[in-house]
């Protein structure tokens, strides 16, 4: 199996080296990433600017873009072979809940999607972030039987895992993405020209967290596997707007 390994934290952040190091053991890794911390990016693509990719190893290219950028360029120009399956992370932190609309980390796995491979995202969640090695044995482990996952081909995993040793995980649950309260304010603060400045604010506290959501698992030890879909259609409004939009148009 060839992997394309990408992230939003940037090429030399712990997470995506442990997990390259690992996976290697079982397959062929290629690390495409950006050249700094891209948190916070989500699904957005450089088209007013070239992109540059320097090669920092045979197996390891950094670019200064976004990580759909990199999942982008690698694909469709990059490598001589196209990958077998494209997994994003292993993040610095949580991609629960809404965090998902701005995360680049599932981004990226979103963008090997589009482009028509399997994609999966993966986080480590904890205060101090001491066990990547858990979440890339978890990563590990569903290579094994990826194949005959029974997936769409819109789908997309979104794997959270506690930051605990590998024998202290209570096992994997199949969740749904749980919710937050509104942002916190932003941060206001001055320039030494005293110049407004704004900082954007912590992310709100949890709000359905409850048992089936990823928060839940997580909280409780498991480690959380969400599919999200890709296609952003609300299917089931359809027929309701439909029938809407018949009495606006008469």
């Amino acid at each position: 199996m060839h992997i394309l390994l990408s992230n939003d934290d940037g090429y030399e952040a712990p997470g995506i080296k442990c997990l390259a190091e690992v996976l290697e053991s079982k397959s062929q890794v290629t690390v495409v990433a950006p050249d700094r911390n891209r948190s916070g990016a989500s699904n957005s693509l450089t088209l007013e600017y070239p992109i540059r990719a320097d090669r920092m190893s045979p197996d390891v290219v950094r670019v200064d873009g976004t990580p759909t950028d990199c999942v982008h360029l690698a694909i469709t120009g990059l490598l001589k072979q196209e990958p077998d399956i494209v997994i994003s992370g292993i993040n610095a932190g949580a991609n629960m809940g809404d965090d998902v609309l701005y995360s680049g980390t599932v981004a990226a796995a979103m963008e090997g999607r589009f482009l028509g491979l399997p994609a999966i995202a993966v986080s480590l969640v904890g205060p101090q972030l001491n066990y990547y090695e858990t979440a890339a044995q978890v990563v590990l482990s569903l290579l094994d039987d990826l194949p005959n996952a029974p997936l769409p081909s819109d789908t997309i995993l979104n794997i959270n895992v506690p930051d605990l040793p590998f024998e202290e995980i209570s096992g994997i649950q199949t969740t749904r993405l749980g919710r937050r309260h509104k942002s916190e304010p932003v941060i206001k603060s001055s320039d030494p020209r005293g110049r407004d400045l704004y900082w954007v604010g912590p992310p709100g506290e949890e709000k359905e967290e409850g048992p089936g959501t990823d928060f839940y698992a997580v909280r409780n030890g498991y480690v959380s596997i969400t599919p999200l879909h890709v296609d952003l259609t609300r299917h089931a409004a359809l027929t309701d707007l439909d029938h809407w939009l018949t009495k606006v148009n008469k």
